[in-house]
């Protein structure tokens, strides 16, 4: 196989479309909705393009992803080993969906799966393959006749973009897109040739050429996207929340498309807010670029059912959260055949909701995120960091999250690597949930944030590692929350260590009639400190009940250190408070978090929502002034399985500190379709929701 082989289009012949006069506004950036079918091999004498067509026009879908693929092609594809499937025929499939949606205004971007290939390409190119440790092709696990391939051989950069050039030379489309890479569950092992010479996966080494191959890859992409036309570009799948295998705020710059591929959960134990935080990891390293998440209509979860609809309730709320955390909604459906003809249930609600979105666009365009307090996405502790034993990396998070929910605070999300002054100035407090793997440069800028008045809360580990996960001797953040080192991590054996009361504080309101209240199942011990307000009771055993009584009821070894220093507030848990917390759901945990949270935010939300029920409240400025987004998780099934039914919230009481300047004249909920009495106190909007069934957007129009 020659690379020259390849260039099926002479660069002249592209020349006329080369320079197209744009928009100042690139056009990704426009896009307010989003569909898919994806395509099956049967679909090419089945499906009713037309039909099809219809269909996404009728959601005002902006734009749509159509199956090139690199697994089977949908086109008469002249590139060696691109297989064409057994149903193709003569026909151009691709070339008639492409036209269909051409025809109705909408942008086709070509769909690749890069990520397997046949047999026959194993012959003939061993080397464009993984290899498992005795040397042998990997084979996919669902069907093994295809194998897995090596994102640093050849396949990448010479088959890949072969097909890439041959579908630049004959349609008509607006951008290249990779399905299934990078990887987003994992770093790839393998152990071919190429893949020999690097380090060990999974370490930090590995991932530093992870990324440069990443990097690479994306750049030589997009440069022959363009060479189809300047406006059009590639991007890849992404998604994976905090714990994406590719460095977000590196691909951030590079890429004009978030492509968040957070479909849904299903029988295990994931929250609901799952996509609001995917939304929240995009606006930490997009900043008003493109970020859209796929919303899989068929029954996301294990066991899965790819070609049936999951609960109409549950597919709303992924909506109801895409919008909300400032993405853009998109509908996927499996399958033209049966996609749009055996299980039609997914298709009406999805027109409906799209529908609803379209008189609102001006709502749902975003300009910046309205919050005080930043959580610090530690993206290199979730891929490195090892916990205790039986601890899940992301029970750190999640506890933290589910906290923030409770007390109804506003927040962004804050990479690591972004935390110099002029990102971190919107902020009165940020919240490090076990940090741990933090580089010399990120904690001095986060002691030059204490030191300009902000404040900090952290738990357990955070900061005792360095950026390529080699424990330190001593924290990186020991001075700024002054504290001291004073043994290794303590796990449970029976009955966890306590808390003991030592002294009222804020974090404490609430608590009374108790010398006591629970520790964490795991603490990091630290040098006694003065005047603390809880000290450590340390662990006994849970039974028998006889022993259950603590031999040392009173020590010297601080269960949380609270400072201040001129205007800043610091803790620091050196226990796993947040992953305990949301272990056991104790609600003395819970209490001890939101009180601390609220302590070191200082108190002054710039929107606040108050009322009965589990939410989470969103606020932007946006093109049409401001919005106020509440999501009612009020639901037993908020954190397992699917939303079967709603279950109405009452009044929300809202309250919103306007920018200098700004003034409201009136505000509308979007949902409930009608005006909302409001009063104006000084800076403050004041104003209630009356109801809140799974969503409700107040719209505050501004000058």
């Amino acid at each position: 196989m020659n690379r020259r082989d390849f260039v099926i289009t002479p660069a002249a012949a592209l020349a006329g479309n080369l320079f197209a006069a744009e928009s100042d506004t690139p056009w990704q950036r426009r896009i307010r909705r989003l569909g898919q079918t994806n395509m099956t091999e049967h679909d090419p004498v089945a499906l009713d393009v037309e039909q099809w067509a219809d269909y996404w026009a009728s959601l005002k879908v902006d734009a749509t992803m159509v199956s090139v693929t690199g697994i089977l092609a949908f086109y008469q594809t002249k590139v060696p080993f691109h297989r064409k499937g057994k149903h193709l025929g003569s026909r151009d499939f691709f070339g008639d969906c492409c036209a269909a949606a051409k025809k109705r205004g909408i942008r086709v971007i070509a769909r690749m799966s890069p990520d397997l290939n046949w047999e026959d390409a194993v012959q003939a190119h061993p080397d464009w393959f993984q290899r498992n440790a005795q040397g042998e092709p990997v084979r996919h696990g669902e069907d093994a006749r295809l194998f897995r391939t090596c994102m640093f051989s050849t396949y990448m950069t010479d088959y890949v973009t072969a097909i890439m050039r041959e579908v630049n030379s004959m349609y008509d489309i607006d951008g290249l897109f990779t399905n299934a890479w990078p990887p987003l569950g994992s770093m790839p092992v393998c152990h071919c040739d190429q893949c020999r010479r690097l380090p060990a996966s999974g370490t930090p080494s590995y991932w530093e050429k992870f990324n440069e191959r990443t990097v690479y890859l994306w750049k030589l992409y997009d440069s022959i996207a363009k060479e189809k036309r300047r406006a059009n570009f590639y991007f890849a799948n992404l998604g994976g929340g905090i714990r994406s295998t590719a460095d977000l705020v590196q691909l951030g710059e590079l890429c004009e498309w978030f492509q968040s591929d957070n479909q849904g959960r299903g029988g295990d134990d994931t929250p609901i807010w799952t996509c609001a935080l995917q939304g929240r990891v995009c606006n930490a390293v997009q900043k008003g670029k493109m970020a859209n998440n796929v919303t899989g209509a068929w029954s996301t979860g294990s066991p899965r059912w790819r070609n049936v609809y999951k609960s109409e309730a549950e597919e709303r709320m992924w909506f109801n959260e895409t919008l909300a955390s400032g993405m853009v909604p998109y509908h996927h459906i499996i399958g033209g055949e049966y996609g749009m003809g055996a299980d039609r249930r997914w298709l009406e609600p999805a027109r409906k909701y799209f529908e609803w979105t379209a008189k609102h666009d001006a709502h749902f365009t975003t300009k910046r995120s309205i919050a005080n307090i930043g959580v610090v996405m530690g993206q290199r502790t979730h891929l490195f960091y090892k916990p205790p034993r039986g601890a899940q990396i992301a029970q750190y998070m999640d506890g933290l999250y589910y906290a923030l929910l409770e007390g109804r605070f506003l927040f962004d999300f804050v990479h690591e690597d972004k935390l110099a002054t002029e990102e971190l100035s919107k902020y009165s407090a940020l919240l490090l949930p076990n940090t741990a793997l933090l580089s010399d440069r990120q904690c001095a800028q986060l002691a030059a944030y204490v030191n300009a008045g902000g404040s900090l809360l952290a738990t357990f580990e955070t900061s005792l590692y360095n950026e390529r996960n080699e424990k330190r001797s001593e924290f990186g953040l020991a001075d700024v929350f002054g504290i001291r080192k004073a043994g290794d991590p303590i796990g449970t054996t029976g009955n966890a260590y306590l808390a003991r009361i030592e002294r009222s504080h804020p974090v404490l309101s609430g608590f009374s009639n108790t010398r006591w209240i629970p520790g964490a199942e795991n603490r990091l011990p630290v040098a006694p400190v003065d005047n603390p307000v809880l000290s450590v009771v340390p662990g006994f055993v849970a039974y028998p009940p006889e022993l259950s009584y603590p031999v040392e009821p009173k020590t010297d070894e601080p269960a949380v250190v609270v400072r201040e220093r001129g205007g800043s507030r610091l803790i620091y848990f050196p226990g796993d408070v947040e992953r305990t917390m949301w272990k056991s759901g104790h609600t003395d945990l819970a209490r001890l978090l939101r009180n601390s949270i609220g302590w070191v935010a200082g108190g002054n939300q710039p929107v606040t929502v108050q009322g009965e029920g589990v939410i989470e409240t969103f606020a932007w400025e946006t093109q049409a002034g401001f919005a106020v987004h509440v999501l009612n998780y009020t639901n037993p099934a908020m954190h397992r399985g699917w939303i079967r039914d709603f279950y109405a919230i009452g009044p929300q009481q809202v309250a919103m500190r306007m920018p200098k300047g700004r003034k409201v004249k009136r505000v509308e909920l979007l949902m409930a379709e009608a005006d909302a009495p409001f009063r104006t106190e000084g800076d403050t909007v004041r104003f209630t929701i009356p109801r809140v069934l799974d969503y409700e957007v107040a719209a505050l129009y501004a000058d």
